[in-house]
């Protein structure tokens, strides 16, 4: 009897756990958007939101602080067609362009020194010997600059103790280029150093095999295998460089107006028109997002072998 009856009692609490495992609400995709919701509020506080009233004011031509918000057309867009604003972006794109490719011409040659012929055990103390500016500010390194290159500075003293003409490199195009890709090439460095790192040295060697000297080999064989860590090095420091605000205003004197400071005179200046300036926002939005987009395409891509 007892057994005849022990069956029922277990089919009965199998039923009832099936049911309400069942019923039970599944809750597992909140666990992400738990992870993910601290991050998703500072971004949308602190980036959202404000492009958005950025976008809003760039709306409303001639807006004052304390003025009404009344969107009413793309008059301040119009405006950035002016060849006196061209004149400036393009010196901006000049810049932020210039500064990518000094850096790329330092960048690769260094970067491939230390991955391919720094001793591993020496390789950390070398690339701690890059990331060392970054421990100080970025307005400590250009004021150290303009120490070095000012007509009186280090490099003019030391040509004219060597009876060496002097040089004339501050509060010029030269002293924006040379003070943006020291800042800069940090980036370069550091990004190809992993893609050098990762070469696969057979075909190196295949290479040096079938005849190639060094520099055929570095153009045909070690440039398309690092064209990854290029790409990307190119288009962040292209980024970084194009909303630069230090080193023009302290090295590229009056003549050197870029975007940025444009915009920071719109805002913060005498002009105080802030519709003008959100427009000249907006604009450089759209071209930091279109490199954005093209480092997440060409960024990620398969080394070419």
């Amino acid at each position: 009897m007892s057994t005849h009856n022990s069956f029922p009692e277990i089919n009965s609490s199998k039923s009832l756990s099936d049911v309400s495992s069942v019923r039970r609400p599944q809750f597992n995709f909140l666990q992400p958007l738990v992870l993910l919701a601290p991050a998703g509020i500072w971004l949308l506080l602190l980036l959202v939101l404000p492009t958005l009233i950025i976008i809003q004011l760039s709306l409303v031509p001639d807006i004052r602080p304390g003025d009404l918000v009344n969107p009413s057309g793309f008059k301040n867009y119009l405006r950035i067609i002016d060849p006196l604003y061209l004149q400036v972006i393009a010196r901006s794109l000049f810049f932020a362009v210039g500064t990518t490719i000094i850096c790329l011409i330092l960048g690769l040659p260094i970067a491939y020194w230390i991955a391919q012929k720094v001793p591993p055990k020496a390789r950390t103390l070398v690339l701690l010997s890059f990331v060392l500016p970054f421990w100080t500010s970025s307005l400590l390194r250009s004021y150290a600059w303009i120490t070095i290159l000012r007509p009186t500075g280090l490099l003019n003293t030391l040509l004219t103790n060597f009876g060496l003409p002097t040089l004339d490199l501050l509060n010029n195009t030269w002293g924006v280029l040379i003070g943006m890709g020291y800042n800069f090439l940090p980036y370069t460095v550091l990004i190809l150093y992993a893609s050098f790192e990762k070469l696969d040295k057979r075909l190196l060697e295949a290479a040096a095999d079938l005849g190639a000297n060094p520099i055929s080999a570095f153009w045909k064989v070690t440039v398309p295998q690092a064209l990854t860590g290029i790409a990307a090095s190119s288009f962040l420091v292209f980024i970084t460089a194009l909303g630069d605000f230090i080193n023009p205003e302290l090295l590229g004197g009056a003549s050197s107006m870029t975007v940025a400071r444009l915009i920071y005179n719109q805002f913060l200046g005498a002009t105080q028109n802030w519709g003008f300036g959100s427009a000249l926002s907006t604009t450089i939005i759209l071209l930091v997002s279109v490199a954005i987009a093209l480092l997440i395409k060409f960024g990620e891509a398969t080394p070419r072998r």
